[in-house]
């Protein structure tokens, strides 16, 4: 069972991640998909780990009315990037 004290610091790991890491690599794989390009493997593989993650902390989140925002900005700049890979691999 988690202790309040130890949802904290793994909450805070988890936005200092997404800060240092996952917001900038998925800002960079928006970036090709805009250009219409196709992801590769390794791109698919990080957005892959990312949504299990999500899936992963999701009860926590929920707990946590503060973090909201920043988790809905998360999922959107991640739907955008899906969708827009999902059209690229369509158009060829």
């Amino acid at each position: 069972m988690t202790t309040p004290q130890d949802e904290k610091g793994l909450l805070a790991v988890l936005v200092q991640r997404l800060e240092s890491h996952r917001i900038p690599r998925a800002l960079e794989i928006k970036e090709v998909v805009d250009r219409g390009e196709k992801l590769n493997e390794h791109d698919l593989r990080f957005l892959q780990e990312i949504m299990a993650d999500a899936k992963n902390i999701a009860p926590m989140l929920a707990s946590h009315p503060e973090l909201r925002e920043l988790a809905s900005k998360v999922t959107t700049l991640y739907r955008e990037i899906t969708e827009k890979a999902l059209e690229n691999e369509k158009a060829g």
